[in-house]
């Protein structure tokens, strides 16, 4: 699954700019930047990428996406700790995600997960001991209730519904999963 998803960023990186995923890895590495934040600031701004595009360049140039770390650890460190009492909220997510078609691609980075369909369409991520942040793309829906937009919490999404508990994982955000999904299929 994650293979399928570099080599998607590869295409559209050659489509769009000219040059493939490791061309910018090496462009990037040239720029002595040391930062992931200040990478992808430097990238967006100077090179032009789209945040996706920058992140993405960003995470293969330190190494910190899932082939260089391992899935697993990646999402052993990400429940550690306090964080380990929000894992049956991931585990619940996941399964209704996975329910959503053979399509549907899980990509743990350091402190969340990318749910990827043609695009990324959401963000599972653990954020405090007590609060799991479920980010979805859903352009165009105005924020309502539990579904805030996203601000300045995470630019790789329009929207963010803050999950306290198991009870909270309920129909209203499983509707909202599978419009994001849809979504991202077209």
């Amino acid at each position: 699954m994650a293979e399928d998803m570099w080599a998607s960023i590869d295409v559209g990186l050659r489509k769009n700019t000219g040059s493939g995923l490791d061309e910018w890895v090496a462009q990037a590495r040239a720029t002595g930047i040391e930062k992931h934040k200040a990478l992808v600031d430097h990238l967006k701004s100077a090179e032009g990428l789209t945040h996706g595009y920058a992140n993405s360049v960003a995470l293969k140039t330190f190494g910190t996406d899932a082939s260089a770390i391992g899935e697993d650890a990646l999402m052993e460190a990400m429940f550690a700790g306090p964080k380990a009492v929000l894992r049956p909220i991931y585990d619940r997510l996941a399964g209704f995600l996975e329910g959503l078609g053979d399509d549907v691609a899980f990509a743990p980075k350091k402190g969340y997960v990318s749910v990827r369909r043609a695009r990324q369409f959401a963000i599972l991520q653990p954020s405090t001991r007590d609060r799991f942040d479920l980010g979805l793309n859903l352009k165009g829906v105005d924020a309502a209730g539990r579904l805030e937009a996203s601000g300045s919490w995470n630019a790789m999404v329009s929207h963010r519904v803050r999950i306290a508990g198991l009870d909270e994982v309920d129909g209203e955000v499983e509707a909202w999963l599978r419009d994001a999904h849809e979504r991202a299929g077209k």
